[in-house]
């Protein structure tokens, strides 16, 4: 194999290569969005149950106290 021949393979390999880093940095962008995502919902979800277990507790803490009150009657 000639030089010409060699160097034409190599370029041939290092295309190669970088085709498939760039098909992983495509592959990590979206799954790195993907998860983003998949976080700011999460987080949503768990401000929405943080809210529902403060209602619940204040809830609850009022029918403590009524019964309380009852009670002193």
């Amino acid at each position: 194999m000639d030089t010409l021949e060699q160097a034409t393979a190599d370029l041939e390999r290092l295309e190669n290569q970088l085709r498939k880093l760039l098909d992983q940095v495509r592959t990590l962008r979206e799954e790195n969005q993907s998860l983003q995502d998949r976080q700011e919902s999460l987080v949503a979800e768990r401000a929405a149950l943080v809210a529902k277990n403060d209602e619940a507790r204040n809830k609850v803490e009022g029918m403590i106290h009524r019964l309380k009150a009852l009670e002193q009657l």
